[in-house]
């Protein structure tokens, strides 16, 4: 692999994107590769777009979509063209561009550059287990790939459910150009045979990307690290389109403290959730923009407008930068005592004066208050980051600390797949997991009222989680099992396969 990075240099107009998943929670990696894009479109005189990658329906929802937005906003980001700001290049939403995709590969598969794949998922699943067995990577093995063509055509007119599938070299080397690693090599025979659209007619990741970077016109494609891999097949589909490929970039991974990839296992990774814990967004872009990246003056402190008019991407190391929260609290601190008293109480107002959540917390503390003066012993917790508690807060007559981390973790993970974050819903998976582990209602929510609320007496559990929104009650249930020890990875491994025997309590909620 070569160390010498690549020119950035195109003749097109320079032209960048970000394309979340709407699958879950904003990622703070969204922000960042976005940050990274925008900052080097607009140092080139360029644009910056957004669109929004949904072909993953059973996945995708309105509400992630809208979470992404809202927090990309926040943080102090914006597109020339995207979803919710339209643009010549509409639609932007890749669900809505299906047919698109269609021709897209109907014109692969009429110049043979793609084939349709009958194999089931039983089939494809022995063919892995047997290549694992042989010690083999996994890899689909081409046994559709030579399929005379009158033949897929009578299958696939028959109704013989399908995939289409791209063509790959299986010998060779490829040699892809990286703006900060210069030429990667991978050797073809580590480059699987690439679903590009689906049973249900949606594509895959690497067509829908290709296809939209070309008619969207982006001249430099710059993405994390992970998808480096995937270069040969999406640098093998403009070679069988015709179409000149972007430059492309890839950006190191964010890290945890301990090098491991940013996990939320292990750091709260939600723009939304620093939002609620009183970060200042100039801060957390701030933060976001010193991930692996150098100032001319090494100045730790800067704005958005200060990174772009200095701005050199090869001024970004490839080292996985460090994503530590205490770095980003001290910055957030220096962000804070800059300003006058004045400005101060302004964020402080503008932080807590969400008119929705104050008028759910008073409906919520009004049957027991007598003083407005009581509103702070019994809404403030709804304010707080993480709450003050120690294992000791968790005793309980009947339930021992092992149980009480099993139901939280599971609650957790039951939590993290809600399609909606609603009060109801929440109710439904509280009282289904209690149901299903056999433990009194009265006895199974005690825990969370001091995981939530810090103390065992508060408003109904329940609707404070809904109140102070997902991301606060998920990194609250965290902290919580961290507090009362942690499960180790054996411990994980079993409860999770009781999570697995559990009753699909979650089936009546609607989507």
């Amino acid at each position: 692999m070569s160390t010498q990075p690549t020119s950035a240099s195109t003749n097109r107009p320079v032209r960048t994107r970000i394309a979340p998943s709407p699958t879950g929670f904003p990622h703070v990696g969204t922000a960042y590769i976005a940050l990274f894009n925008l900052a080097f479109a607009k140092s080139n005189g360029g644009e910056f777009i957004l669109r929004i990658e949904d072909t993953d329906q059973s996945r995708s929802t309105e509400q992630s979509e809208q979470m992404i937005l809202d927090a990309l906003r926040w943080v102090g980001l914006d597109w020339a063209e995207g979803p919710d700001v339209g643009g010549p290049h509409a639609p932007y939403r890749q669900s809505e561009r299906a047919d698109i995709y269609k021709q897209h590969a109907q014109q692969l598969l009429d110049a043979d550059h793609a084939f349709r794949c009958f194999c089931t998922s039983e089939e494809l699943d022995t063919m892995r287990k047997e290549q694992m067995a042989r010690g083999e990577t996994p890899r689909y093995d081409g046994s559709c790939a030579h399929l005379p063509a009158a033949e897929s055509e009578k299958m696939a007119s028959d109704g013989k459910p399908h995939v289409i599938r791209m063509r790959v070299p299986t010998t060779g080397t490829c040699r892809v150009e990286d703006m900060l690693r210069g030429t990667v090599e991978i050797p073809w025979e580590q480059v699987d045979m690439q679903v590009l659209l689906k049973t249900d007619g949606l594509p895959t990741y690497h067509l829908a990307n290709v296809v939209d970077d070309h008619l969207m016109e982006i001249s430099h494609v710059m993405r994390g690290e992970e998808w480096l891999n995937s270069a040969p097949k999406h640098q093998l589909l403009y070679e069988y389109f015709g179409w000149e490929m972007p430059v492309l970039c890839h950006m190191p991974l964010l890290r945890n403290p301990d090098k491991s990839k940013l996990s939320k296992r292990k750091n709260p990774t939600s723009i939304t959730y620093y939002r609620d814990a009183g970060v200042l967004p100039e801060a957390l872009l701030n933060y976001l923009g010193r991930m692996g990246y150098s100032m001319p003056d090494e100045a730790e402190k800067f704005t958005l407008d200060e990174m772009i008019a200095s701005f050199d991407i090869h001024r970004v190391s490839l080292g996985g930068p460090i994503f530590d929260i205490e770095k980003l609290n001290w910055l957030n601190a220096e962000w804070l005592r800059e300003l006058t008293p004045e400005q101060l109480k302004n964020k402080i107002l503008d932080w807590a004066n969400d008119s929705d959540k104050l008028t759910a917390m008073a409906a919520a503390i009004q049957p027991r208050i007598e003083l407005l003066s009581d509103a702070i012993n019994w809404g403030g917790f709804y304010f707080q980051n993480l709450p003050d508690i120690s294992s000791d807060d968790f005793t309980h007559k009947t339930l021992t600390p092992e149980q009480v981390m099993e139901m939280l973790q599971l609650a957790i993970w039951s939590l993290e797949t809600l399609p909606e974050w609603t009060e109801e819903n929440i109710y439904a998976t509280i009282k289904g997991l209690s149901a299903a582990l056999d433990i009194k209602m009265r006895d199974f929510i005690a825990p969370f009222f001091i995981a939530i609320a810090g103390k065992s007496s508060s408003t109904p559990v329940m609707n404070s989680m809904w109140i102070i929104g997902a991301d606060m009650t998920l990194i609250r249930l965290r902290h919580a099992v961290d507090v009362l020890g942690g499960l180790g990875k054996k411990k994980l491994k079993k409860l999770e396969k009781t999570a697995a025997d559990l009753p699909d309590f979650l089936a009546d909620i609607d989507e």
